[in-house]
């Protein structure tokens, strides 16, 4: 059956963008294919509820056709890499923006694109995931230097053909979600058969964050901790009346080895941020037996922790080096229990040449070293995950 839709001019416009695209980048022109392109008057410019893309055939008329190119391809790459299911309860305007700065950046990297005037910017934060740009944007939106102009991440549909980010059934968010996935997988595939083996510019830090985007870092330090069981017959009862449901330690005594960054590059924010979480530890798992470090190019403790004592007062303020920390904890653990350490900091600083013995948990700020740049142990991002 024919679509009506074809013989439109917006409709020409769009067939004509999608030839383009695939031109310019098979894996885009792949993930467009996945969209569907939605006319209406109700918005002034265009915008996407994490399935279809609404665009102003009049606003989209207005425009050169590397801008349409362009346009497109922005709410292509929002619906793509799940930006309206991942903000959660975040506050919508901050998200937008820091959206925006991911896939503006990701567009013009490619060099043959070209954005309508007054897409957003920020040449020094476009590497990072959209979690992390949204952590390090100003909280107020009054101090945000900003302009989003026209906000395109929707909370209700246009055609109410998804409903708000809220009221999105969990099948629905799973259909939406695999939707995407299978998209990016026949993307990869086909710039494998144009010879583009790597995915294109900017991606691969936001594909990381679109893998771990659900997931708290304290889940990663419970798999250090406990068995997996394959039934509810390893469950711990003793902490059921306390709200939380854990399994099983492997052992009579686990330790986990505590150390905040405080060298000069992590400012009070950040350490407020990393003392939140260490009591985070101390409430969440309260059998535990914890030591805290403070650590710049030096090292400050041991302090036995636990939830009726007060966090003694940080030390540091130097230079930054992980060697004197795990030098220490190769000099104290004695092998007779189960321990992991866990390191907070933003990963910029002097690594030992020898992994130590001991599992280790990196936890790193937003902003902070590339997770995959981490010699060993296993890296998570720091973010608040509302």
């Amino acid at each position: 059956m024919n679509n009506p839709l074809t013989t439109t001019p917006s409709q020409k416009i769009i067939s004509s963008s999608l030839l383009r695209l695939r031109m310019k980048s098979p894996f885009f022109a792949t993930l467009a294919l996945f969209a569907r392109f939605v006319p209406t008057e109700t918005l002034p410019t265009a915008a996407t509820d994490g399935k279809d893309i609404f665009f102003n055939p009049e606003f989209l008329r207005s425009l050169s056709a590397p801008q349409q190119d362009g346009l497109l391809l922005h709410e292509v790459l929002h619906a793509a890499l799940l930006h309206v299911l991942r903000r959660g309860v975040r506050d919508a305007r901050q998200w937008n923006i820091a959206a925006d700065i991911v896939v503006n950046g990701i567009i013009c990297q490619q060099g043959c694109f070209e954005l309508p005037e007054g897409g957003i910017r920020d040449a020094e934060l476009e590497h990072l995931s959209v979690e992390e740009i949204y952590e390090l944007l100003p909280q107020q939106q009054n101090e945000c230097s900003y302009c989003l102009g026209n906000p395109d991440l929707l909370e209700t549909s246009p055609s109410n053909s998804l409903g708000g980010n809220d009221s999105l059934s969990e099948a629905k968010k799973a259909e939406l979600e695999s939707h995407w996935r299978n998209a990016m997988q026949q993307a990869a595939v086909i710039a494998r058969t144009n010879n583009q083996g790597k995915l294109p510019a900017g991606m691969s830090r936001e594909l990381g964050a679109l893998d771990n985007a659900q997931l708290d870092w304290r889940s990663y330090l419970w798999r250090y901790l406990v068995k997996t069981p394959t039934d509810y017959s390893g469950f711990d009862r003793r902490f059921i009346g306390r709200g939380l449901y854990l399994e099983n330690l492997e052992g009579e005594s686990v330790k986990v080895y505590v150390a905040i960054d405080t060298s000069g590059s992590i400012d009070n924010q950040l350490l407020k941020m990393f003392l939140s979480e260490v009591n985070g530890i101390l409430n969440s798992y309260p059998h535990l037996e914890c030591e805290l470090y403070y650590a710049d190019a030096d090292v400050y403790g041991a302090y036995e922790l636990n939830p009726d004592r007060e966090i003694p007062k940080p030390q540091g303020g130097g230079g930054t080096s992980f060697v004197p920390f795990f030098d220490k904890i190769g000099d104290r653990f004695n092998g007779m229990v189960t321990a992991v350490c866990v390191y907070l900091t933003d990963g910029y600083g002097t690594f030992p040449e020898t992994p130590p013995e001991l599992p280790v948990l990196w936890v790193v700020t937003p902003g902070g070293l590339d997770l995959a740049q981490f010699p060993f142990g296993e890296a998570v991002r720091l973010l608040n995950l509302v």
